[in-house]
């Protein structure tokens, strides 16, 4: 699985390509936990190009949400599509997550 990352001023910008399921799952999740166990975590998922994820992705979003909650920020998802959001919804998780139609205003909420 490719995950382009990219800094937009403070803040750092995942986005996964390819479906969320299995090992692509895991790699993704382990990626995102190192970053948001570093200092200053601001974060960005921005899902545009993840057709479906599956239980472990979710976990993983869910580990990294309740890091960032630890130090009173939030784990951000932008461009999401209806597919994963419904997932998410009918996990009973989708308010744990900030939710953006694009990557900017995710970026634009940290200030």
């Amino acid at each position: 699985m490719k995950v382009e990352q990219q800094q937009v001023g403070t803040v750092d910008v995942f986005t996964p390509i390819g479906a969320l399921v299995d090992q692509e799952s895991e790699s993704f999740s382990g990626l995102l936990l190192e970053r948001v166990k570093l200092p200053n975590p601001r974060v960005v998922v921005a899902m545009r190009e993840v057709p479906y994820l599956d239980s472990a992705a979710v976990e993983g979003l869910l580990a990294a949400t309740e890091e960032l909650a630890d130090r009173a920020t939030s784990l951000k998802l932008a461009n999401v599509p209806q597919t994963c959001r419904e997932i998410l919804e009918l996990t009973g998780v989708s308010g744990r997550f900030r939710f953006f139609q694009d990557v900017q205003d995710a970026v634009r909420s940290f200030l």
